[in-house]
């Protein structure tokens, strides 16, 4: 009962702290800015979830482990993302903006794809899935937390900027305590299935980003753009990925769809990490 009352909580302030980071101009970027814009949102949303399900088809995981990746696919980008943008060299604004757009599009989008995974992955076994249950589940653990931090921010922009860092600090010790939970609440199913699915998790992320920096050459993007584009497609948002398996599975607890997200926590810092300084190195400065 606890985990099912402080997993949402703990997600709400993650993306609070999303939100404490905008300012309204993040938003406007959309306009100042739209051929970046639009093929973030495009990969993150078509392209992300695409490559997992190829990957699949070539991976044999069991159904409930191959569903919770189709779960994590189609998650946005997390505050995470940001931070590791700016690591990288990346264009952080852009970043930002993509971040909170696909956050806010996803209360729309991720319900209705998980019906489809469901029944690609699951077949008869899926759960049923109340659509409109979950968007408003997830619109008021995402979304509105992400205005709330927004709104905060505009009103108190003096002391935002005084407790910005406190906040984001915060958050991520809350992310890895989720992911610690989600990985011990399910270890057994964890350690049968590391040497499958931890492979899977990590090509899937390497293939993203080489494609999200790939796809933004081609369009002719900078390199801190496609650089930006890359880590948003490469880090999804982990926590968002156990919390949405909870709600799909409408059972108590952390169930085993969220395995996936949960290990995903982990090894996205294996992957993103050096890949993003390899591809900065090649990419970075054209």
């Amino acid at each position: 009962m606890l985990i099912d009352v402080a997993l949402p909580l703990s997600l709400a302030f993650i993306m609070f702290s999303l939100g404490f980071g905008l300012t309204f101009a993040d938003f406007g970027r959309v306009l100042t800015m739209p051929k970046a814009v639009l093929t973030g949102v495009v990969m993150q949303i078509g392209a992300v979830p695409l490559v997992a399900y190829l990957l699949l088809i070539v991976f044999d995981l069991p159904p409930a482990m191959a569903f919770g990746v189709m779960i994590l696919a189609f998650c946005p980008g997390g505050v995470t993302s940001n931070i590791l943008t700016k690591l990288g060299g990346g264009t952080v604004a852009l970043s930002i903006t993509l971040t909170a757009v696909v956050s806010l599009l996803s209360v729309i989008t991720v319900p209705i794809l998980v019906v489809w995974a469901g029944a690609t992955f699951l077949g008869e076994a899926a759960p049923e899935v109340n659509v409109l249950g979950i968007g408003m589940s997830m619109f008021a653990i995402t979304a509105v937390p992400v205005l709330i931090g927004l709104l905060t921010r505009w009103v108190a922009s003096g002391v935002a900027d005084k407790i910005e860092k406190i906040v984001s600090a915060l958050a991520l010790v809350l992310f890895l305590v989720i992911v610690a939970v989600a990985l011990a609440t399910n270890w057994d199913l964890f350690m049968a299935n590391i040497w499958t699915l931890g492979p899977v998790l990590m090509l899937l992320n390497a293939l993203l980003l080489v494609l999200g920096v790939g796809v933004a050459r081609l369009l002719g993007l900078s390199g801190p753009d496609g650089l930006c584009i890359s880590v948003e497609m490469g880090v999804q948002n982990a926590t968002l990925g156990i919390t949405v398996a909870g709600m799909v599975a409408q059972a108590s607890g952390i169930p085993e769809y969220a395995v996936p997200a949960a290990l995903y926590g982990i090894t996205m810092y294996i992957v993103t990490i050096p890949g993003m300084f390899i591809l900065r190195l090649i990419f970075g400065k054209s």
